[in-house]
This record gives C-alpha cells, structure tokens and sequence, in this order.
C-alpha cells in the first residue's frame, strides 16, 4: 500500500507540473543503499539462535522485502522469515531453526529490494559471518539498526569538559551543531561532517550536508526502536535482583528486570561467554557510584550487554562500565568515568574527561 500511496502523490505532483503548476516537483530517482548489518562482515563466533538484520539507508517498499530478496546460507539455503520493521528502514532475518554450529553464512539483499519510490539497490547487497562453536546463552540480543553506527548519540545535546577521548563517531539529532559542546570541531569542506581531536570517528549533527540529517534521523529513530525492543522483553530470568543493587553481584547471562532504580556503590561482576546476553531492563535511573569497576569475564562482550533505563543514567567520577546504554532521558558521565560500549540518550549525554570506546559489533 505504501508503494502505491507513493506513486500516486508522485503522478499527482506530474499532473500538476504539467497543469501549469510553478512550484519544483521532487522526483525520487537516489537508489536506496544498506547502511549497516549485523552480524557485521566478516564477523566471527555469531550466535546460532540469532537473528540477521539489515539497516537501509531510506524507508523501503515491504512487498519487495521478503525471503526471496533477503536469503542467507550456509552448506544450504537457510529458511525463515523475514519481516520490515514499521519505519521501513531495518529488515530482520529469523531463521526457522537454530544455525549451524563453526558455519560459515553468507547473507544476500538482491537488487529486487526497492524503495517506497521504486528505485532497486544498484547491485545486490552480500556479507558473510562465520556462526560460534558453542551455543549463546541468555536472550537475543538487541538490534541497534543505523544507532550502531554511533559511539554516542543523542536528540537534544552532547557536552563535554577537560580531556575527553571518544573512540568512534558520535552525532546529534534533530539538534544542530551548536548543541555539540566543547569540541572545538571543525567543519568537513563537504560539511557533511565534523572533526575533533578529541574524537578518533567524525561528529554529525542534523544541520550538516545531505545525506546526514536523514541518516541521523534514521539512526534516532532505530535508538528508539531498540530501546522499545529492550523494554518490551518479557519473563525475565532474574527481577528486583539485590533489592536493586548490583554492588559484589556476579551476573550471568539473561534477562534482568528491576521495576525500581538501580545501584552500585562497589565493584560487580559479568560472566559470560563471547556470545551471550545480558538485557537489564531498568524501571528508574541507573547509578554507578565513584571508582565503581564493571569487570567482564569469560570472555562477555560488551555488544551483548544492554542497559534499558527509563530513568537518568549516572556514571560516577573514575568508574568503569561495560555495554550498551539505552537511556530514555540523559547519561552523565562524571569526571574520569570511563565506557566500553555505547552511549545512546533519548535527550542529552554530559561528559567530563571521558574516555569511550564504541563496542564493537
């Protein structure tokens, strides 16, 4: 129906032009590219009872996203479902059954994928992951779309104070550049992207250059969706754990829910393997205290741990945290705190003398 609607209004704007009607008609001819993927390319140890996802760099036409232009294989065509999530932007891959165990997959996006004006992919769109030897343990991980793209990312503003060290690009959305503090940026010539020395990536923000205020509200909008997608997990594996306070805890893998703030005031633990998952979904505001270390073991990654917060998260002054924050409101990051992961607010990140270190996917 989308694709329809489309067409219409772009007859209906040619009937017009050709009336006598004065104002530009905008036609749609930019092919539609895919902007990121997970598993990433390449990438090694995937969970087997995953799913693929593909993130495109506009809203797609949903008959032409199904199981024929989005296949994935291994020693042979792997069957599932595919699914367009409501923005039309991020395709999901569900296998029908767990993957292989040490298999190498090569997922496809043909040229028959097309956007809401018609335009196809240029050529067809193909990556390859290698599945892990053990099977992951706690629930499916998060999809991050575009926001994946961002060590940190926020709508409303993103400050920083004294020696800050960001790993990783971060961009602000729909706020313009003036809302990106203490950087001293400088403009790219093409001014679709700023530099900083304080940050090894680039710095966007929604008034640069074409294409980055759509690539931005892109990746603000999928932010969004996993956020939601955190929060809407049900049966968690562990609830009110510690009464809400994690301070000595070792945490596995699962899915954690807590329906009021949550605390540290001393050093916890994350044990896992390489492939498994952490979702802790947080009804309040999240507050790591001062000196606070997050230690990682058995190989826990922080790609695979997710921090929903309804509330404000703090980080306090030289704590060290791991994972993936999805923060309805704002993170602050205290003097001397330190992130391995992401930084991802629905209204502002504050940093003083950071250092973050976008989590690799």
């Amino acid at each position: 129906m989308k694709k329809y609607i489309a067409r219409l209004l772009i007859a209906g704007l040619m009937v017009a032009a050709i009336a006598g009607c004065t104002s530009p008609v905008v036609i749609d001819v930019t092919a539609p590219t895919v902007s990121s993927v997970v598993p990433a390319n390449v990438a090694t140890d995937v969970a087997v009872g995953g799913v693929v996802t593909a993130t495109f760099s506009e809203a797609m036409d949903s008959e032409t996203i199904t199981d024929a232009t989005f296949t994935l294989a291994g020693v042979a065509p792997v069957a599932g479902a595919v699914v367009l999530n409501d923005a039309g932007t991020m395709a999901t891959f569900t296998p029908a059954a767990n993957l292989a165990y040490s298999t190498s997959y090569t997922a496809t996006i043909t040229v028959g994928a097309k956007d809401l004006a018609g335009n196809a992919l240029t050529s067809s769109y193909i990556w390859n992951f290698t599945a892990g030897a053990t099977a992951a343990l706690g629930p499916a991980p998060v999809a991050l779309g575009l926001a994946g793209d961002y060590a940190i990312l926020a709508k409303t503003a993103i400050s920083t104070t004294g020696t800050t060290a960001i790993t990783g690009n971060i961009g602000v959305s729909p706020a313009a550049q003036s809302f990106l503090t203490g950087f001293s940026e400088t403009l790219d010539a093409t001014n679709v992207f700023a530099t900083s020395s304080l940050v090894t990536g680039k710095l966007y923000a929604a008034d640069m250059a074409v294409p980055t205020a759509s690539n931005l509200t892109t990746a603000v909008g999928d932010m969004q969706i996993a956020y939601t997608n955190a929060a809407g997990r049900v049966t968690p594996d562990f609830t009110n754990l510690g009464a809400g306070d994690i301070t000595g805890l070792t945490l596995t893998p699962g899915l954690y829910n807590w329906g009021t703030s949550l605390q540290a005031t001393s050093a916890f633990t994350i044990s896992g393997a390489a492939n498994d998952v952490w979702i802790f979904q947080v009804a309040g505001d999240l507050t790591i205290g001062n000196g606070v270390i997050v230690t990682l073991s058995g190989g826990a990654m922080p790609k695979n741990i997710f921090w929903q917060v309804a509330g404000q998260t703090s980080l306090g002054t030289t704590a060290s945290f791991k994972g993936v924050i999805l923060c309805q409101t704002q993170i602050v990051m205290q003097t001397g705190a330190v992130l391995s992961g992401r930084a991802l607010a629905q209204t502002a990140v504050t940093m003083d003398s950071n250092a973050v270190t976008e989590a690799t996917l």
